[in-house]
């Protein structure tokens, strides 16, 4: 069976699993969007705790995927939890470091300006700061994406959703006849789905960010 017989015959699984990762990682950017924002919202005005931060996020990001899932199957089971856990915990590290950077490389001019006509200090962060550092935490937003995209796949160690499932049943069957087909139907949709995520944010950024901020 070539490919293409694979494609015409499984669509319906695939497509599952394809709605299933990409109804993962949405949901998981969320939640590590929040986090991360806020994370940096608390920590850009002190320089140490920017530091301690970003190493912390950065240092989850060195442990090896399947290194952690395998560490959270003891605490919180298999299946969904794990992949939720790990997916935000990786997802930290782009969206902290750029809102720390971004909510510092606002002009304190405009930050004065707003607080002179009488604004709080939430109506600045929130009117103000937040807004102007909206490009570049959207950038760690997409890098992000197109990491946890690819980490994604190892949740299916832990029996948790996705294309993983596709491309580890390949794995575990290597030298079958539809073992390859298996490896690059799984891989070629993740990186279908990384594309349309991306494409989605390119389209957010200019809806989103007014044009001479994005120039």
């Amino acid at each position: 069976m070539d490919f293409w017989d694979y494609l015409g015959t499984r669509h319906e699984q695939l497509l599952t699993d394809a709605y299933q990762h990409a109804s993962a990682v949405f949901q998981c950017m969320v939640v590590a969007t929040v986090l991360g924002v806020l994370i940096g919202v608390l920590t850009y005005r002190s320089g140490w705790a920017g530091n301690v931060a970003t190493t912390v996020t950065s240092t989850v990001l060195t442990v090896p995927s399947l290194a952690m899932i395998g560490l959270l199957i003891p605490v919180v089971g298999l299946g969904v939890a794990p992949t939720v856990v790990a997916l935000t915990l990786y997802g930290l590290l782009p969206i902290v470091r750029n809102a720390i950077v971004g909510l510092r490389g606002v002009d304190p001019a405009l930050v004065d300006a707003a607080k002179g006509i009488g604004m709080s200090r939430a109506a600045r962060l929130f009117r103000v700061e937040l807004p102007l550092a909206w490009p570049p935490i959207l950038t760690g937003i997409r890098v992000s994406t197109q990491m946890l995209m690819g980490i994604a796949a190892i949740a299916a160690y832990a029996s948790g959703p996705g294309l993983g499932n596709v491309i580890f049943r390949g794995i575990g069957s290597l030298g079958s006849r539809n073992a390859l087909n298996q490896v690059l139907a799984g891989t070629l949709g993740i990186i279908v789905l990384a594309l349309l995520f991306d494409a989605a944010y390119v389209l957010i950024g200019r809806l989103t960010i007014p044009r001479g901020i994005r120039v």
